[in-house]
């Protein structure tokens, strides 16, 4: 049952209590007072002082609602007398609530059915036999067999077998992709028409669909926290909405009852509705598109996004980078280097450590202890009983001498002592150029590249994703990225700041949105994101803001038209023609023209050459 239906069914079996006794029964009485108008009082009041509760909360916090009508409009009802009114009025609230809680099922059944295809169990070899057991107790290095059009269980790699798998819920790619053995599998992706034997490589919690799956339910606890976007226009409205009901009851020698019939159209539920739905439904248009927001805030913020910060590698440029040049000092040998720099950074997620085991045989890489990552700094482990680390010059060997690599490089020292340094070519996206432009195009003001890389190497990157020098920011380290974000002036916010690495997390914290490219899995870099791309597309920022700026116009047409509509029928109310009855029946008319308004949230923006979304 949804949160909300059972105050809906409390009014709606008063309602039957109330026809019976006052049609079939004679209208018994308690007192004065027939029994069925006592019935609907007792739960009007209820409902009145939960709202009022609730109100107060609000108002202690500094936000001022359009909660107040809602309580005068039952208090009206009841004080005139009209508790056939009154039980109209619960019902539109309590319809309205029940409403907008299956509105916001359906808009957000995208994210709810990713949870729900979760894989739960697996087929573990064990001796040669298979035996089904709980995904979450495979261990690493387990053996498990997925068979045709199963569900891949945890992250792995092939051992036996070749197939084709459905990655289109992860990746965006239509089309299945061919693995065979040694090849990577992600969770969440479709087997073929052939059974494959995986080794494990990922605990379950750790894993491709697991993650997407915690996203999504950190994204779903969210909507209750935005639902009040009709509060920006509660002021205003409820002076108008109170000045009317007043002059009502004034035109008419004070009648109380004129007054209870304004403030019965007048009550803010439509307003309260049009919003949440809207941007949920919005939410649930970027889990279409595979950006995974986690709260609804981050949608108005994109739609009003200014500035535009990215980090360069491997957000501007391509997941992989190339090994240019190793460069050993005197008595090191060349391939000795690499093997151990690959060796201590195999269990990082960084592109450049990627990149470089990567590039590196796989049986050179040898095991690491003590491994020890300094944020923005590089890492330190032990590799065949010698002390390694690798990262930054500054780091490495803070008093040898400045190294212009001339690229991006990683520098070595053995047992504390320099030992040499690995360079890498940086490869541009080939969406970066577009995705920028298309930025411009939709109100970007701003765009820069913050990087830890040196100048030469991101102005060349700057210059083929159209990015203006005076924009970038090289030799950056974390604490510095956060400063250049924090530095933007108030006219050119919000910010949105996009990276993928663990070094990124502070920059996404600090700014106004933060969104990580997350295709990778797990980093903190998307627990950091108020919004995690899962497909490694950066083109998905640009649709990030098309939706954003979509939804929250949908949601801001929908908030006018439902005011227009209810101040209309508040003056119509004053005249005397719409009884208190009718008027709750007209609400609920109101109602659902605003879930209908704001479920179009949910449909394409317009201009997919600007927005670059396709239909």
């Amino acid at each position: 049952m949804l949160k909300n239906q059972w105050k809906l069914i409390v009014v709606l079996i008063l309602g039957v209590i109330g026809v019976i006794l006052d049609f079939l029964c004679g209208k018994p009485t308690v007192g004065n007072w027939p029994i069925a108008g006592v019935l609907i009082d007792i739960f009007g009041i209820y409902v009145a002082i939960g709202m009022a509760i609730e109100m107060i909360g609000d108002i202690r916090k500094g936000r001022w609602g359009v909660d107040i009508l809602a309580i005068i409009a039952i208090i009206s009802t009841m004080a005139i007398g009209d508790y056939w009114a009154a039980w109209m009025i619960l019902v539109m609230f309590t319809g309205g609530e029940s409403l907008e809680d299956y509105a916001t099922s359906q808009a957000d059944k995208e994210l709810r059915s990713l949870i729900s295809n979760s894989p739960r169990k697996a087929n573990k070899l064990v001796n040669g036999k298979v035996t089904q057991v709980e995904v979450d107790d495979l261990q690493i290095g387990d053996h498990i067999i997925v068979k045709p059009a199963e569900q891949v269980p945890v992250d792995g790699k092939i051992v036996k077998g070749t197939s084709s798998f459905d990655q289109s819920s992860l990746t965006g790619e239509s089309v299945p992709v061919n693995k065979k053995p040694g090849d990577e599998l992600m969770s969440g992706s479709i087997n073929g028409d052939v059974a494959v034997e995986v080794e494990v490589t990922k605990l379950a919690k750790d894993s491709e669909y697991q993650t997407i799956v915690a996203l999504v339910k950190s994204s779903e606890a969210q909507p209750a926290k935005f639902v009040k976007m009709a509060d920006r226009y509660a002021v205003p409205f409820t002076v108008v909405s109170l000045v009317i009901g007043i002059i009502a009851a004034g035109v008419s020698g004070w009648d109380f009852t004129r007054f209870a019939e304004v403030m019965v159209v007048a009550s803010p539920c439509p307003l309260l509705i049009a919003a949440p739905v809207a941007l949920v439904s919005g939410m649930s248009s970027m889990s279409r598109h595979h950006i995974i927001v986690k709260s609804g805030p981050t949608l108005e913020k994109l739609s009003r996004a200014k500035t535009f910060a990215f980090d360069k590698t491997g957000t501007l440029t391509q997941n992989k980078l190339k090994v240019s040049e190793i460069v050993p000092e005197q008595g090191v040998d060349k391939d000795e280097l690499q093997a151990l720099a690959a060796s201590v950074e195999q269990q990082s997620s960084h592109i450049i450590a990627s990149s470089l085991v990567d590039s590196t045989a796989k049986s050179a890489i040898m095991p690491v202890t003590n491994l020890k990552e300094t944020t923005g700094e590089g890492v330190t482990g032990t590799v065949d009983g010698k002390e390694i680390k690798v990262g930054k010059l500054s780091f490495v060997a803070p008093d040898h001498a400045k190294i212009d690599a001339g690229a991006t490089a990683v520098y070595v020292a053995i047992n504390g002592k320099f030992a040499g340094y690995i360079t890498f070519k940086d490869q541009i996206r080939p969406e970066t150029a577009e995705t920028i432009a298309r930025l411009r195009r939709q109100g970007a003001k701003q765009i820069m590249m913050l990087t830890g890389d040196h100048k030469n190497v991101a102005e060349q990157i700057s210059q083929a994703a159209k990015i203006n020098d005076s924009e970038v920011h090289a030799d950056l380290l974390p604490k510095q990225k956060i400063e250049a974000i924090r530095n933007v002036p108030k006219d050119l916010r919000p910010v949105v700041m996009t990276g993928d690495g663990v070094n990124d997390a502070p920059s996404l914290t600090a700014a106004d949105v933060g969104i990580a490219m997350g295709a990778k899995g797990a980093t903190a870099a998307s627990e950091s994101a108020d919004a995690v791309i899962m497909v490694n597309d950066l083109s998905k920022v640009n649709d990030a803001v098309a939706i954003g700026k979509h939804t929250m116009k949908v949601a801001n047409i929908d908030v006018l038209t439902a005011i227009t509509i209810v101040i209309i029928l508040e003056i119509i109310a004053a005249t005397g023609v719409i009884p208190a009855f009718i008027g709750a029946i007209l609400q609920e008319v109101v109602d659902l023209i605003t879930i209908c308004l704001a479920l179009l949230a949910k449909t394409e923006p317009k201009n997919p050459e600007q927005t670059g979304l396709e239909k």
